[in-house]
């Protein structure tokens, strides 16, 4: 609602158009005091309007419930904008009613979008309040009359003077809503800002993301996140095999390196197979076994130790018979095996 007094140049709604409000005001605060809510800053600024014209209470940053059992609506607290304080709370009164604070900040509402002004003014905080405390004012001479001795009615000083919401209710310029002389003013989104930014969005980003600002940025590149995979994974596998699994898998690795080495071949000989023999090639070559092998992958340290896991040099009885009966078929097959080739060239001794 105060966006659209912002929008017109006199800051003033046409009558009509702040009776209808009034009229929803005054509902919203009879169905808060019902449950005994109390807001304690109703004002333009926290009134909000759909596209259909209803209005809305917002902001209950401030307000303040009742106790069920509490006899009566006595508050201690008033912390509302202070244009619309009442005098009682301006006067530093230690309770006040908290209903017709309400009230009061009501008829200062229906004050300010009929005529555009407040009213009390002042200089600063302190002049304004002691402006309120007085409570001396009076209504602008061109204001209609019936709206005038309801304005008079609400903003009493003594609150006990004050009209309640059932005698605003039977007031005479609140029953009977006033002709429309001239057009409403239109809610600023229909006026082609169709979008702007939510009025209370930096409020949003200024509580939830104000520490942010000061905090450095962080950039992380490619190769650091994948450093950090790789640790992971390896963290991973850690707590998976236990503590003991790499360094018992780098043991059988140089064991079984030596070994292979010790054979005289290479550390891939294990992986050659023999084929069957051929006849040789030229006069006075003597008959060697042609040789077919093949390459097979080496299996990985995972399926290596698939089975039960034992310490280098720690075998069973039956494993090491068949290792060494495999070793010494090993010793009589093995030939020594090109370089170049597994084809035999005729031009080659050792082959």
């Amino acid at each position: 609602l105060q966006e659209m007094l912002d929008s017109v140049q006199d800051r003033k709604l046409p009558m009509h158009q702040a009776h209808d409000y009034f009229v929803q005001l005054l509902d919203g605060l009879e169905y808060l005091h019902g449950r005994g809510i109390i807001h304690k800053d109703i004002k333009p600024g926290n009134l909000l309007l759909t596209l259909d014209h209803t209005l809305k209470i917002s902001d209950f940053g401030v307000a303040e419930a009742l106790d069920i059992f509490a006899p009566t609506d006595e508050c201690t607290t008033g912390q509302g904008s202070p244009a619309f304080q009442p005098p009682e709370i301006a006067n530093g009164h230690e309770v006040f009613s908290g209903f017709k604070v309400d009230i009061w900040s009501t008829g200062v509402t229906l004050y300010n979008i009929t005529t555009g002004l407040y009213p009390f003014e002042g200089d600063n905080i302190y002049k304004l309040l002691e402006n309120i405390g007085k409570c001396e004012w009076k209504p602008p001479e061109w204001l209609e009359e019936r709206l005038s001795n309801l304005l008079v009615n609400i903003l009493q000083a003594d609150p006990a003077k004050r009209f309640t919401l059932q005698q605003i209710r039977h007031h005479e310029w609140f029953q009977f809503a006033p002709v429309a002389s001239s057009p409403p003013v239109p809610i600023p989104p229909l006026k082609g800002d169709w979008h702007r930014c939510s009025t209370v969005l930096p409020y949003l980003i200024a509580h939830h993301y104000e520490s942010d600002r000061d905090m450095p940025a962080v950039y992380f590149t490619e190769h650091d996140i994948n450093e950090e995979m790789a640790r992971q994974r390896y963290e991973q596998e850690q707590t998976l095999l236990g503590p003991n699994y790499l360094s018992q898998m780098e043991s059988l690795s140089f064991h079984s390196e030596d070994a292979s080495m010790q054979d005289g071949g290479s550390r891939y000989q294990q992986y050659i197979t023999t084929g069957s023999t051929g006849g040789g090639r030229g006069a006075g070559s003597e008959k060697r076994p042609s040789r077919s092998f093949s390459l097979s992958p080496k299996p990985s340290l995972r399926h290596t130790v698939a089975g039960p896991m034992m310490m280098p040099g720690t075998t069973s009885s039956s494993s090491s018979a068949a290792n060494n009966n495999s070793n010494s078929k090993q010793r009589r097959t093995r030939k020594t095996v090109s370089c170049i080739s597994w084809r035999k060239w005729p031009h080659c001794r050792q082959s």
